[in-house]
This record gives structure tokens, C-alpha cells and sequence, in this order.
């Protein structure tokens, strides 16, 4: 058993080391900066109590991305000189976040330890590789990210530090190969229990889902499905889930093998980044021809999802109301019924209508799956859903897209379980339209301006904050531009005061009601690793059933127009389009 010695190293205030709303995101080369990682790190711990760091557990790993497999070695040496007890690493130094989520909450290790946090590498769907983005972020012993109290106190530790411990002796653990190493410190004994990546989150979902009736469906001949994983740590479960769990077909799968650089891809998973899926799906510019029933990607880190019919694209805004209607007939982990169910600011208001003709509890929350933990930890929300992409439940305190992806397959098994001998299917586009038909729809649209200037950024939102100071002249101002769209009834800054421990968050988004309910929602978002994304969300409320068939662009036309106008997207920009359009 090697000996190891607890080195004291003089350090000094970074700046910038602020976490977003997924912890702290910027480019390879400004975290391989000295000490950049070390301050961050040691700041965590410092924001920790020393009883919670002391003979603690924590579990250390990411989605695979460049620089996680050096970032893990240097955690765990300065995880073993702050006095952890032990750190368990998927292998390969590979779990997705969910599964994080799952093993801090489930795992028992080998000498009946629990996990009591973790740090997650990861930048979720931003690019990988030399000089693409890494990132970390602390999750708490619930599975869930770290609270906006504790993140505070990392940032502010980040502009005072002037020390971090690494253990000195310790040498760097073999991550591929599973099996637990044990080392001696000034504290005892220090151990690193490296494990299978799947095998705590695969138990997980067949205790969930009904994986037999998912099977029928999948063994059925007219029944065909694709999953793109774009060369994310998704690929690390698909073929274990899918293939040897449900038994579909190994070809059914793209790009399963996780990569350091996602193939040189970026790993988001919308109509834009997942081209070969779309294309698969019989989307895009050169459709197949003869597309599956069904496809789902995923992104680099696994939590989110986005979910495809043939030749069809269904929102994240409706996924998760289409999935709130369904929970309890389709999948039995619900079958007691739903607690609640809750959606981040932005999203559409799909979820809404379910909860009100279901008689649940709604919640609408700021942007972060931590405020969704909060609800779920006081057993206030079963099924919760952002319009980025993310859906989830209570099963864990983390987004999670394998978890939507088989929640869409029990959907179809169900709506299915009495046409599998011989009938047509019913199809993803069929459940979608049935839904509007029961609940109308709710046309959405999502614009990214991506690394806009920060300045020209804020002065765009300031621009729009300082209009909602006299609404008489926005709406004169807009029937200028659109005669056809309502007037503003209301206008604000979200702010959100959390129903549990009674925090306020404030500046959470600036929004325009509209009489008929439509919405206009702008955002600045904290996800990016340089410059700032601007987030426009244009949502149009249809109820009459007649009209729910509309492409969405037309019907979402007049709306984009007043949008851009009245927020003088261009001039303050310089932008003619935006990066992206979901």
C-alpha cells in the first residue's frame, strides 16, 4: 500500500471561477492553466464543512471529454490530502450525469459506503477537445447540483484562496481497470473504487420502466428505432439498455462510441447538431427514404433528449406534457399516481394545461435542474421538463435522457400493447397530435444568438426591461409592426420564490404576455463558455383543433417579427439571423 504525504500549495485568486447554473464551464486551455482546476476544487471543499469532507465519499467522473481523464487524477489527490475517505470513478472515468445522480443516491459500496457527493466533469452539450470547452460542477448527497448557497460560497472562496492540498506519493490510479486501490495518509486509509459505468443505472431503469413490454414493441417487425449518442457518454449505456436489455438490433445505434472530441462534433442533440439522425429520420435536406418509427439522440453528457417520429420532430415542451399525460398508464413506477409536476420559465406552457385538466400541482421554476430538486426532495414533483432539451423525474435529481427516451417507448408499447399482432402501429406523430386535440397546442420556437458580445448583450436586455416601464407604447409599437398579434397584458422579470426553503431568485428571464396567450421570452444564458448566448422563446397558444395542424413557422410568423423588432435584435447585435433555431 503506497504511503502518501499532504503537500501545502501556495496559491493565488483566479478570476472568473463564477458557476453558471451547471457549475463552472470555460475552454480547455483556461482550465489547464496553473492552478486553475486546484483553486476551484479546493474552493468546493472549502465551501463544504470539514465533517462533510472528512472520511467522506465522493464520486469523481464525467462524460468522457478531453482533459477529464488528467482532471481525475488531480481530484483525487487533492480528494485524499482534504481527508475523503474514498472516491469511486466509473470506468474509464465515464458516467453520464444521471448516472452520477443514480450512483450517489443508490450504489452501496463494497464496504457498505454510500456516497456523500460528487464532482462531474463535464460541459454537457458544449463541443470537446483542445480547444473546445470542459467543465466541473459539485452535486450534493441528494444526486442533485449544488444549491445556489453553496455555489455562491465556492465563488466567493475562488477571490480569497491562498492555499490548496494534494497529496504528494500518491500515485496515478489505473481508471480502465475495475477494482478497488488502497492507499495510506496522515488520515488512514484512502481508497479508489473504480466500477462498471452502467450496471447501478441500468438496475435503476428495469426498476422504473417495463422492460418487457418495451421488448414486444422493439421485437415487433414493423417496429424500427435509431439512437445517436453523438460519440457522447451516452454510448456507454445505449448498447447495454437497448441491445442487450430490449434487444434491438446493434445497427441501431449511431455513434455509441464515446470520444474525448465527440467525434468532432457538437453534442447537441436538436435538428440542427444531430444532422445524421434527422437525415435517418427522414428530416433535413436529403431525408432517407424508409426512416424508423422512432429515434432519440442524446448530448455529450447524457441528461438530455430529443425525441423523433418518422418524419417528425417532437418539441421538448411537449415531450414532457405528452409524457405527465401518460406516466400512469404507461409506466409503472408511476401507477400510485403523480405528486406534481413542474417546468423551467421558458418552456411552453404544454405542461400547464395537462396539470390543470389532471388536477396536479404545477410549479414554474427559474432555468436549473436544482430548483426542480428542491420540489422533488419535498415530494412536490414526480415528472418535470426545460425546454433545452431536459426531461426527468423524481427517480433521480438530475435531467435524464435515456430516461425520457424509454419513458417515450413505454408510451408507444402502451398505446401499442393491442397492436402487435398484426395491426398498425401507433406512431409518435399520432400520440402528438392526439395530444393537441385533447389540449390544444402550443406552437414554440426557440432563437440562439450564440457568443454575442457580453456588453451589446446586456444592453439588448436592458433595452427591453427599460419598455416595460409603458406598455401603451409597446403595444402601439407592435401593432406597427404586426396588426395581427395581440396586445401585451402583462410584462416582468420572472422571479421565483422557491415554495421550500423560501429563496428568491430574481432576474430569471424578461417576459411579454400576450391577451391570448402567447409569450415572448428573452434570456441570457449561462451554459456557454464564452461570450453570451442570447435565448428568444416565441410561444403561440392554438386551442381550436382545427387550426393545431399549421406548420409551425407560419403560425409563429407574426410573433417572430414583433420579437425582433421590438427588441432591435439586429442593431444591437449585428446579427441577421440567429445561430441557431429550434
Amino acid at each position: 500500500m503506497a504511503n502518501f504525504t499532504v503537500n501545502r500549495v501556495e496559491t493565488s485568486p483566479i478570476e472568473g471561477q463564477k458557476p453558471g447554473t451547471s457549475g463552472l464551464r470555460k475552454k480547455v486551455k483556461v482550465f489547464t492553466q496553473p492552478h486553475y482546476l486546484h483553486n476551484f476544487v479546493q474552493a468546493t471543499f472549502n465551501a463544504l464543512s470539514a465533517e462533510t469532507v472528512k472520511g467522506s465519499t465522493l464520486v469523481v467522473s464525467g462524460d468522457g471529454r478531453y482533459y477529464s481523464k488528467d482532471a481525475i487524477q488531480i481530484i483525487i489527490k487533492m480528494a485524499a490530502a482534504n481527508g475523503v475517505r474514498r472516491v469511486w470513478v466509473g470506468q474509464n472515468g465515464l458516467l453520464s450525469t444521471p448516472a452520477v445522480s443514480a450512483v450517489v443516491r443508490e450504489r452501496v459500496g463494497a464496504d457498505g459506503s454510500k456516497a456523500n457527493g460528487a464532482f462531474i466533469l463535464t460541459a454537457s452539450h458544449n463541443p470537446g477537445g483542445p480547444n473546445e470547452d470542459f467543465g466541473i460542477k459539485y452535486n450534493m448527497g441528494n444526486g442533485g447540483p449544488a444549491p445556489e448557497g453553496v455555489t455562491d460560497k465556492i465563488f466567493e472562496n475562488t477571490k480569497t484562496i491562498k492555499e490548496y492540498f494534494i497529496a504528494e506519493g500518491l500515485p496515478d490510479v489505473d481508471i480502465s481497470a475495475i477494482g478497488i486501490s488502497s492507499f495510506s495518509g496522515p488520515d488512514g486509509q484512502f481508497d479508489v473504487d473504480v466500477f462498471d459505468s452502467a450496471s447501478d443505472y441500468v438496475k435503476l431503469m428495469k426498476s422504473i420502466f417495463d422492460f418487457p413490454s418495451i421488448q414486444k414493441l422493439i421485437a415487433y417487425p414493423q417496429f424500427s428505432f435509431c439512437y445517436d449518442a453523438l460519440h457522447g457518454v451516452a454510448g456507454a449505456y445505449a448498447s447495454r439498455i437497448f441491445v442487450e436489455e430490449l434487444g434491438a438490433k446493434e445497427s441501431s445505434l449511431l455513434n455509441c462510441v464515446p470520444k474525448e472530441d465527440f467525434g468532432g462534433g457538437h453534442p447537441d442533440p436538436n435538428l440542427t447538431y444531430a444532422k445524421e439522425l434527422v437525415t435517418r429520420m427522414g428530416l433535413g435536406n436529403n431525408p432517407d427514404s424508409n426512416p424508423p418509427e422512432f429515434g432519440a439522440a442524446a448530448d455529450g453528457d447524457a441528461d438530455r433528449n430529443m425525441v423523433l417520429g418518422k418524419r417528425f420532430f417532437v418539441t421538448p415542451s411537449d415531450s414532457v406534457a405528452i409524457i405527465a399525460a401518460n406516466a400512469v398508464q404507461a409506466i409503472p413506477y408511476f401507477s400510485s399516481g403523480l405528486k406534481g409536476v413542474a417546468r423551467s420559465m421558458p418552456t411552453s406552457a404544454a405542461l400547464d394545461v395537462v396539470a390543470k385538466s389532471l388536477n396536479l400541482k404545477f410549479f414554474e421554476v427559474p432555468t436549473g435542474w436544482k430548483f426542480f430538486g428542491n420540489l422533488m426532495d419535498a415530494g412536490l414533483c414526480s415528472v418535470c421538463g426545460e425546454e433545452s432539451f431536459g426531461t426527468g423525474s423524481d427517480h433521480i435529481r438530475e435531467k435524464d435522457g435515456i430516461w425520457a427516451v424509454l419513458a417515450w417507448l413505454s408510451i408507444l408499447a402502451y398505446k401499442n400493447k393491442d397492436n402487435l399482432n398484426g395491426g398498425n402501429l401507433v406512431t409518435v406523430e399520432d400520440i402528438v397530435k392526439q395530444h393537441w386535440a385533447t389540449f390544444g397546442r402550443h406552437y414554440y420556437t426557440r432563437y440562439d444568438y450564440e457568443n454575442v458580445d457580453s456588453g451589446a448583450a446586456k444592453d439588448l436586455m436592458a433595452h427591453l426591461v427599460k419598455l416595460q416601464s409603458n406598455l401603451a407604447e409597446v403595444n402601439k409599437t407592435i401593432k406597427e409592426i404586426r396588426s395581427d398579434v395581440a396586445n401585451v397584458s402583462s410584462a416582468d422579470e420572472f422571479e421565483y420564490k422557491d415554495p421550500v426553503d423560501g429563496s428568491i431568485s430574481k432576474n430569471q428571464g424578461i417576459r411579454y404576455l400576450f391577451e391570448d396567450g402567447s409569450r415572448l421570452v428573452f434570456r441570457l444564458s449561462g451554459t456557454g463558455s464564452e461570450g453570451a448566448t442570447i435565448r428568444l422563446y416565441i410561444e403561440q397558444y392554438e386551442q381550436d383543433s382545427s387550426k393545431t395542424g399549421r406548420e409551425s413557422s407560419d403560425a409563429l410568423a407574426p410573433l417572430v417579427e414583433v420579437a425582433l423588432k421590438l427588441s432591435k435584435m439586429q442593431e444591437f447585435t449585428g446579427r441577421s439571423a440567429p445561430t441557431v433555431i429550434t
